[in-house]
């Protein structure tokens, strides 16, 4: 049968949005009337005059800071713009239709305009976006990718957050806005990504690992829980995620891994809880798919 799915934990309270260009406006409170549903004031944020400033702004690139709780998830939305998203502090764990990235600090998410999406913060997360409107950058990513984050791109976030609205496209915030498009389409792609079939029984599958990592479950006792044929379901997985079981698997323990890691839990504890024999096994195989050891990742 397949694994209980562990509870979840209650949402804590909501986000802090941070205007660095309106004079007196430093942060806007999260229950700002606008909705009177108590299920909207997760984002808040989203729905004040503000925020829709920066994410439908007719500049081809604007910037925004905005701190969240621990554990706070927003709800299902979507922007108009691409939007690069990188946190100064804490993970953020990003899903769509299609699948779940892991963003830790060093790194940022691009999120092309139109995807429908949400994000679980883990730690308190001090996100940083960078709204792109589509026409300004066509060669940039066309699908949610996890991008490496240079010295300089960070830095020049950080400095577009500080350029109020309207710019001049030939003045120096407009140059340095062109500059942050530039770096973004030189920094890496990174396999931070988890594909989510569309296919029922493989989310049955799926749903079950991402709960239970460590889960020693076979694709024989997967098939004989579903009345499918193992060999059936392993060719669903190839076509639907481009990934064998076992390889999806064990992306799904490597990304469950860097979140319990950036939360501050030992390798050792890590390493046991998603399954692995050993502490050097699990080393070696996150050392494989990410290029550095543990110990590493994060600095």
């Amino acid at each position: 049968m397949p694994p209980t799915p562990r509870p979840r934990k209650a949402t804590p309270p909501p986000v802090e949005w941070i205007d660095r260009t309106t004079p007196g406006a430093r942060r806007l409170p999260p229950d700002a009337p606008h909705d009177p549903d108590a299920d909207a004031r997760a984002d808040t944020y989203a729905a004040s005059p503000a925020y829709i400033r920066y994410d439908r702004s007719p500049m081809p690139v604007t910037a925004m800071a905005a701190d969240y709780a621990p554990g706070h998830v927003t709800k299902p939305h979507q922007h108009p713009h691409a939007q690069l998203i990188h946190a100064m502090h804490g993970v953020m764990v990003v899903s769509t239709a299609d699948g779940q990235w892991i963003v830790p600090p060093t790194r940022g998410m691009w999120m092309p305009g139109g995807t429908v999406h949400w994000i679980r913060m883990v730690g308190r997360v001090q996100m940083r976006t960078a709204y792109i409107r589509p026409d300004a950058a066509p060669d940039l990513p066309t699908r949610c990718t996890v991008l490496g984050v240079t010295a300089l791109l960070r830095e020049l976030i950080l400095a577009a957050i500080d350029i109020p609205l309207p710019y001049a496209p030939d003045s120096r915030d407009g140059r340095l806005m062109r500059l942050l498009l530039d770096e973004v389409l030189l920094v890496p792609t990174l396999p931070l990504h988890l594909p989510r079939p569309s296919d029922v029984g493989l989310r049955q599958i799926c749903d079950a690992i991402v709960e239970s990592p460590d889960t020693d479950l076979t694709l024989a006792d997967w098939g004989n829980s579903l009345g499918v044929d193992p060999k059936t379901i392993q060719r669903r997985f190839a076509r639907e995620t481009g990934m064998t079981f076992g390889q999806w698997r064990q992306q799904a323990r490597l990304l469950a891994a860097l979140e319990r890691l950036a939360a501050g839990a030992k390798v050792v504890d890590v390493a046991l809880d998603m399954g692995y024999g050993s502490p050097s096994a699990f080393a070696t195989m996150f050392r494989r798919q990410f290029g550095v050891p543990p110990s590493a990742f994060f600095r």
